[in-house]
C-alpha cells in the first residue's frame, strides 16, 4: 500500500494560515499584550473527566517520571501571572486523547489569553474583536444566550430542575445510546450536542452563559438572579454551530481549586477512567497569588477553518495527525 507523505493542506492554504496567525499577534501587540511560550510536557495534567490527557514516561534529573502532554496552556500561563507576567497570550501546541474528526485532531493549536483585571464581559467583547479581526466577512451581531433558557427554548425542560431520569430517557431517545447510569451533566452535555449546538451562530455569534455550577472546571461561581441557582462565570462562543472559544472569571483560589482536582479524579475512578496527577505547582502558584481577571481559550484551527472556508480542520493543518 502507497503511503501518502502529502500534508493535509494546500500549501497556498497554509501560506494564508501564516498570514492569519500574524492578524492575530498584531492584535494583541496592538493591546499589550506579552507573547508566552510555556512547556508541551507538564508533571500535572487536566483532571477534567471529559478530557483525556496523553502522558509519557520520560528521563528527567529526578529519574524516570511520568510527564502529561498539555490539553492546553492554561496551568503554566497560571503560573506566569502569580509570577507577575501581566497580560498575557500564547499560540501552544494542545492534545487530547481520542479527539478525532472533521472539527477535531489529537493536536492542534490553542489560542489563549489572560486579562489580570478584565471582566467576563470585558473579555467577551475582546474574543469578539479578535474573531472580527480574523474572520474575511462580518459575522452578524453578537447575542448572548443563557444555557438554561436554550435548554427551554430547544427542549421545553429545565436543565437545573428537570429530573434525573427523565433527562436519561430524553438523552437516550436522542443519542440512541444506553443512558441508563448517566451523571446529568453528561445527559445535558449530551442533549447539548446533539440538539441546541447545530443551532447556534446561525445568524451571527452566539455567547452561551450561565452554565451549571458543575460545569465550572476552572471558573468562579455567581448565583442566577432567576432563583439563586449557582451557576458558572464561564461563556462558550459559536458560530455556524461550531464552538469557537471558552472563557472563564478565572478562579484564584487554591483550597477550592484543590477540592475540584480531587472531585475530578474520584470521579474519574467511578467512572472507570485514569486518574490525572494534580499540577501541584498550579496550586502553589495560586496559593501565593494570582490575580484576579478573566481568560479565554480560542481553538485556533476551527477559526481559520471558518475564515477559509474549509470541511476540515485537516484541511488547515500540515499535516494531520492521520499524516502525522
Amino acid at each position: 500500500m502507497a503511503i501518502d507523505w502529502r500534508p493535509s493542506a494546500e500549501i497556498a492554504t497554509l501560506r494564508e494560515r501564516a498570514r492569519l496567525r500574524g492578524e492575530v499577534r498584531a492584535f494583541f501587540a496592538e493591546r499589550g499584550v506579552l507573547e508566552v511560550e510555556t512547556p508541551v510536557l507538564g508533571h500535572g495534567g487536566s483532571t477534567d473527566v471529559h478530557l483525556a490527557s496523553l502522558a509519557c514516561r520520560a528521563s528527567t534529573s529526578a529519574g524516570r517520571e511520568r510527564l502529561w502532554l498539555q490539553t492546553s496552556p492554561e496551568f503554566h500561563m497560571k503560573r506566569l501571572l502569580a509570577a507577575g507576567s501581566g497580560p498575557i497570550f500564547q499560540l501552544a501546541r494542545s492534545f487530547r486523547d481520542g479527539e478525532v474528526g472533521r472539527r477535531h485532531n489529537l493536536e492542534f493549536t490553542m489560542l489563549e489569553w489572560y486579562r489580570p483585571g478584565f471582566t467576563l464581559d470585558a473579555l467577551m467583547s475582546e474574543t469578539e474583536a479578535l474573531i472580527r479581526r480574523v474572520l474575511p466577512e462580518a459575522p452578524g451581531a453578537m447575542r448572548r444566550r443563557r444555557y438554561r433558557e436554550l435548554f427551554r427554548e430547544h427542549l421545553a425542560l429545565d436543565p437545573f430542575r428537570e429530573p434525573l431520569d427523565a433527562l436519561r430517557r430524553l438523552a437516550a431517545e436522542r443519542g440512541e445510546l444506553d443512558m441508563a447510569q448517566a451523571s446529568r451533566d453528561d445527559c445535558l452535555d449530551l442533549l447539548m450536542s446533539l440538539v441546541i449546538e447545530p443551532m447556534l451562530g446561525r445568524d451571527g455569534l452566539d455567547v452561551v452563559i450561565d452554565y451549571p455550577a458543575s460545569q465550572a472546571a476552572l471558573a468562579r461561581r455567581h448565583q442566577d438572579p432567576e432563583d439563586g441557582e449557582w451557576v458558572a462565570s464561564r461563556f462558550e462562543i459559536y458560530l455556524g454551530g461550531l464552538e469557537l472559544a471558552n472563557g472563564y472569571d478565572e478562579l484564584t483560589d487554591a483550597g477550592e481549586q484543590r477540592a475540584r482536582f480531587t472531585e475530578d479524579n474520584a470521579s474519574r475512578r467511578a467512572a472507570g477512567l485514569p486518574e490525572v496527577d494534580v499540577d501541584e505547582r498550579l496550586l502553589a502558584a495560586l496559593e501565593a497569588g494570582m490575580p484576579a481577571g478573566s481568560g479565554v481559550a480560542l481553538g485556533l484551527d476551527r477559526l481559520i477553518q471558518l475564515a477559509l472556508g474549509k470541511a476540515s480542520v485537516a484541511d488547515v493543518m500540515a499535516f494531520a495527525t492521520p499524516r502525522a
